[in-house]
């Protein structure tokens, strides 16, 4: 049985190319903003600007007490990525980490590249010294969804997202 192709990789075992997952640099950001924009159509997030998601992504490149990025490469190529900020947490009692995007190109998923994106951030927000990880999922991606519960992520119940957007800041 295979599993419906989502944006977040999948741990099958029909990886056919190893990828090199790595912490992302302000090198990485022209990489970076295409695969943005391949997430946010995925998703149906409007408003995207190629430069103005490059500035956000110098701000948090050059901030690590903001979260971190990885970027997942298969012979040269990104392929996926994982953006990860970190905030503090009185309920948590102390730093947490919040999955903010992850995405795979769809040629690269059910290849294991999410899945190692996801150990990559894991493994350096527990050693930034978070007491969890959370992420927000779209209610109709069960794909995605199946991927996380297979890495040990469960609904936190009891409780839905809530936001408010701000009026944007003038440049």
């Amino acid at each position: 049985m295979t599993d419906t192709p989502d944006p977040h990789g999948s741990t099958s075992p029909s990886d056919r190319r190893h990828a090199e997952v790595r912490r992302a640099t302000a090198d990485d950001i022209a990489a970076l903003v295409p695969l943005v924009c391949d997430y946010w159509v995925f998703e149906g997030l409007s408003g995207f600007d190629a430069s103005h998601v490059a500035g956000a992504l110098a701000q948090l490149l050059s901030d690590g007490r903001l979260g971190a990025v990885w970027l997942a490469r298969i012979d040269g190529a990104a392929v996926g990525y994982l953006i990860a900020v970190y905030v503090f947490s009185l309920e948590h009692l102390g730093l947490t980490a919040e999955l903010d995007e992850l995405y795979v190109g769809p040629d690269h998923r059910a290849s294991g590249v999410g899945a190692s994106l996801l150990r990559a951030a894991e493994a350096a927000a527990a050693e930034a010294g978070c007491t969890n990880v959370s992420l927000q999922l779209g209610r109709h991606n069960d794909g995605a969804r199946r991927f996380y519960v297979r890495h040990g992520y469960s609904d936190r119940q009891g409780f839905d997202l809530l936001e408010k957007p701000f009026a944007p800041h003038p440049d």
